[in-house]
């Protein structure tokens, strides 16, 4: 076979994964992302920025179609931009994540969008929203996204504390998505990162060659010794002598 025969790879799939999070602090929110985009096996778009902003200090995390949430983020940017003109005032992230969750769920069966939203207002301070798949709006602490959080859900249950400055929580942020990203395939590339306070929206970006690596595992089956009295030894079968 002197070709790689794309859609054999993955029959009649596409793999639109990807891994996301955002995590309160005291004073603030951290959200993060990993940057590949992905069409079945082809990786699209290494360096995406899946950071979006939707407001002066409201920002969404998406994951799911990159056209759908594409084209809901710019409708809830629009209404928040006229909310704000009408209003005279900075919209609330619960508004925000409230227009998100009403798309999605009305919508739903046109539309695959999994939203994360956060930032920080006046009103209640920092928060998180997760908005998952076919709508459904959730305050929580910290929320991760995606199809690379199913493999670091026990790290962030073992790891998350509350408490936590606005330092430990890029590190939390930073550590959750390059574990998310060794581990799925669909997720890779840079982490991009968001420390949204009262005093504004500060971007953080680490390149691929410097994000954490952790223990990846090594070749067993391939793996042979020699010991005593004995002809081959490999991890799976003693050969006697």
């Amino acid at each position: 076979m002197s070709f790689v025969d794309i859609p054999a790879l993955k029959k009649g799939e596409v793999n639109l994964g990807t891994s996301i999070m955002a995590v309160q602090f005291d004073g603030g929110v951290v959200i993060g992302a990993d940057s590949r985009t992905t069409t079945g096996s082809y990786i699209a778009n290494r360096v995406t920025d899946k950071l979006t902003h939707v407001h002066d200090r409201i920002y969404c995390c998406r994951s799911g179609s990159a056209a759908d949430t594409q084209a809901v983020a710019d409708i809830v940017h629009y209404y928040l931009q006229m909310h704000a003109q009408t209003t005279g005032d900075l919209p609330a992230v619960h508004t925000a994540a409230s227009l998100f969750n009403k798309m999605c769920y009305e919508n739903k069966d046109q539309l695959l969008a999994g939203i994360i939203v956060a930032g920080w207002d006046k009103d209640v301070g920092p928060s998180v929203y997760n908005i998952p798949v076919g709508g459904g709006l959730f305050r929580q602490p910290w929320a991760i996204g995606g199809s690379g959080s199913t493999y670091v859900y026990g790290y962030c249950d073992a790891t998350y504390q509350e408490g936590w400055g606005r330092d430990e929580t890029v590190n939390f942020v930073k550590n959750t998505l390059a574990l998310a990203m060794s581990r799925d395939g669909s997720s890779g590339g840079v982490i991009r990162m968001c420390v949204i306070t009262e005093d504004g929206v500060e971007r953080l970006f680490v390149p691929g060659n410097q994000v954490p690596t952790f223990w990846e595992g090594r070749e067993v089956l391939g793996s042979t010794r020699m010991a005593p009295g004995k002809k081959l030894v490999d991890d799976a079968m003693v050969v006697e002598a």
